[in-house]
């Protein structure tokens, strides 16, 4: 009798916003390295997410993974769990006992050791996996990866000179579905203009000059709120829909970063490659929702 074994590769789930796309695939994308196997990603519970813009990896960034084909899941987790439905309940804790051994969920911002352990012999990701801890041994090689696929034009090739030409402060806010939801808003929280207030009082105490370029869902609450007290802020509105990753290329380019409860912010900063930067990020990543230890890297403030 012959025996059928399962691929040995590496399929990533992508779900959530662009943010939370990129630690999913900067996990897997590590776990391959590590193992030697083929790193896919799939999007087929993205329906799920209808805020967001799809699946914007491939559209975004220069990356290099190959999109998953129905027969892979099928041959790496068997018929019945490759099933899109089934996957998305298996993710429950209580039926855990049903995934299998290629089945592996986050354990919700706490950095999870086995997962290099097991990944020589083929996996499938479902979650966030936010943690650079994941990653952060391939840093040069993921950055490569997340290398923007057109440079910026019009508008944002101006901010990015203006970037570029002296000390600057990425700041973003993020509101949109966390303020105007009140579900959303009881477990993300908002940051408070206080957090930011204190933020850019602490990068003032450690260089004397610098340009704040603020980034928003909400560029009126900026205006009224924050620029009221930081004239000089430079409010970026403009990149919209699926253009608002424009926001993060910009970010990257500036010196310094204060960032949001947001995964988007947070790769804004991250991806800016320089050792000495200060990147400031808020001490409560959630209003009501799980330890987020592993989430911010050791070299950044949370205040």
């Amino acid at each position: 009798m012959t025996v059928t074994r399962a691929p040995k590769m590496i399929i990533v789930n992508l779900i959530g916003g662009l943010g939370n796309q990129m630690f999913q695939y900067a996990c897997g994308y590590a776990l391959g390295r590590d193992s030697g196997l083929t790193v896919k990603v799939t999007a087929d519970l993205l329906d799920t997410y209808s805020r967001h813009n799809g699946p914007e990896l491939n559209r975004v960034f220069r990356t290099s993974a190959p999109v998953a084909e129905p027969r892979d899941m099928r041959k790496l987790l068997g018929g019945w769990r490759a099933i899109p439905k089934v996957r998305r309940l298996l993710a429950l804790r209580a039926l855990r006992s049903l995934r299998g051994r290629h089945f592996f969920v986050d354990p919700q911002f706490r950095f999870s050791k086995e997962l290099q352990r097991l990944a020589g012999r083929g996996m499938y990701l479902q979650g966030y996996w936010q943690s650079e801890r994941y990653f952060s041994r391939h840093a040069n090689m993921i950055r490569k990866e997340f290398t923007f696929g057109n440079p910026p034009t019009g508008c944002n090739a101006e901010l990015a000179l203006q970037i570029r030409q002296g000390v600057s402060v990425s700041l973003h806010i993020r509101r949109g579905d966390y303020a105007s939801c009140p579900k959303t808003l009881a477990y993300h929280g908002l940051c408070e203009p206080e957090y930011y207030f204190r933020a850019i009082d602490y990068i003032r105490r450690h260089i004397p000059k610098f340009r704040i370029f603020a980034f928003s869902d909400d560029p009126q609450w900026v205006a009224g709120t924050l620029k009221s007290r930081h004239p000089e802020m430079v409010i970026v509105d403009h990149n919209l829909g699926d253009q608002s990753h424009n926001d993060m290329l910009l970010m990257s380019l500036c010196h310094h970063h204060i960032i949001a409860n947001s995964s988007f912010s947070w790769w804004g900063a991250w991806l800016n490659p320089d050792p000495n930067k200060i990147v400031i990020a808020p001490r409560n990543w959630f209003s009501n929702g799980p330890d987020t230890a592993d989430l911010i890297p050791e070299n950044w403030f949370r205040l």
